[in-house]
């Protein structure tokens, strides 16, 4: 499957080739060693890009890449390296669970930052023809998605996501408890119309991002770009904004709720998880040759 199912667009598909798959391969290291490669052909599925802009894509993305592994991975294990210390000591209340959250989402807006001028040297330098391609490629994506999540059946809808949510605590607790499916299936039924809302949100960006290309390549285009990709929730509405704030607080609560119900074996299971991550963090390389 080409397409990463992020779900966030362009604004995030840099940072989904970077953690989601260093963070989600079989081969950690391997997966961040050619993530340079993994850009080009992610970017690929949206529009298709002449020799002179690949490799310019590249070189600009080795840089970003030489930032990210000197200087954010060191971050992402030494907070892994925190987590393992909570779980040992106990410290999972839920406001404890709130402050690892808000570093996360520090260490994305980082990320995102770093990223907008990479982004904005691809994007200024589109052909016409080239608009048109991604404008019709994200028109079919979008489409794609929306019958794949919107199902006429809102009872279908709500057991998918909450398929999708036990799997993922699956890849961190392993099989889980009773209590622990209950507390899942309890929260997400009453996660309503979220995924309409995310769905209407990305449309509103993808339109924002297709009236900035029209700006290129002057510096209102950067400056409008550089507000999609660091602060894209303004451009996609006000109901998104209440979405996303709601999900932020009903997220921890999820993870504290899961791991109060947690045993023994679920918490070590845990623990090993977050201490491979955290290995392979710290034994990437960060010279050229990755």
């Amino acid at each position: 499957m080409r397409r990463l199912p992020d779900g966030y667009g362009l604004r995030l598909g840099l940072l989904a080739l970077v953690l989601a798959l260093v963070a989600g391969c079989s081969s950690n290291r391997m997966a961040y060693r050619y993530a340079d490669w993994g850009l080009v052909w992610w970017v690929e599925d949206y529009v298709t890009l002449t020799d002179a802009q690949r490799s310019q894509l590249e070189a600009d993305f080795q840089a970003f890449r030489q930032w990210h592994c000197s200087t954010e991975l060191p971050r992402y294990s030494q907070w892994l390296a925190d987590l393992e210390q909570d779980l040992a000591e106990g410290r999972i209340s839920e406001p404890q669970i709130r402050q690892r959250q808000q570093q996360l989402f520090t260490a994305v807006e980082r990320l995102l930052v770093r990223a907008t001028p990479l982004a904005a040297n691809l994007l200024a330098d589109l052909s016409p023809a080239q608009v048109e391609e991604l404008e019709a490629r994200m028109a079919a994506d979008q489409q794609e998605k929306e019958q794949e999540y919107l199902s006429p059946d809102p009872g279908v809808a709500v057991e998918s996501r909450e398929n999708r949510t036990r799997e993922r605590a699956e890849r961190w607790l392993g099989d889980l408890n009773a209590e622990q499916r209950r507390i899942i299936a309890d929260w997400n039924r009453a996660r309503g119309n979220q995924t309409g809302i995310w769905l209407e949100g990305r449309q509103r960006w993808q339109a924002a991002l297709l009236e900035t290309l029209e700006l290129r390549p002057g510096e209102a285009f950067r400056t409008r770009l550089a507000t999609l990709i660091q602060d894209s929730a303004s451009v996609r509405g006000e109901g998104y904004q209440a979405m996303m704030a709601d999900s932020r607080e009903a997220l921890a609560s999820l993870v504290s709720d899961l791991l109060s119900a947690a045993d023994a074996s679920q918490i070590q299971h845990l623990t090993q998880q977050l201490a491979d991550l955290r290995r392979d963090f710290e034994a990437l390389s960060c010279t050229a040759e990755g």
